[in-house]
């Protein structure tokens, strides 16, 4: 089984105008690959597409807002990461002062 969807279908299925995909990916907010003529869009973009689609249609979220929020989105969880790997540092460094007395 294919883990991607045709452009097509993800148009058909979700009830979404083509603009909007291609606007998604001119933006660099998707990533489809392509297969000739035919881009896909590969399983696990698929929550990300949901929400921008909730984002855009239901919020009436406009392309550049989408691409604010993305992107701040993103940032928010590389600061999170960046918090665990430094809180792991930390843990580290209590052990090993903890262990020395």
């Amino acid at each position: 089984m294919s883990e991607r969807i045709s452009r097509e279908d993800l148009i058909r299925v979700y009830q979404v105008e083509v603009q909007f995909f291609d606007d998604l990916v001119n933006s660099g907010l998707l990533t489809p690959i392509s297969d000739g003529n035919t881009q896909y869009l590969e399983y696990r973009e698929l929550p990300v597409f949901e929400r921008f689609i909730t984002w855009h249609y239901d919020l009436e979220v406009n392309m550049p807002g989408l691409e604010v929020i993305h992107g701040l989105l993103r940032q928010l969880q590389e600061l999170r990461d960046e918090n665990r790997r430094l809180l792991g540092h930390y843990r580290a460094f209590q052990h090993d002062i903890d262990g020395d007395f």
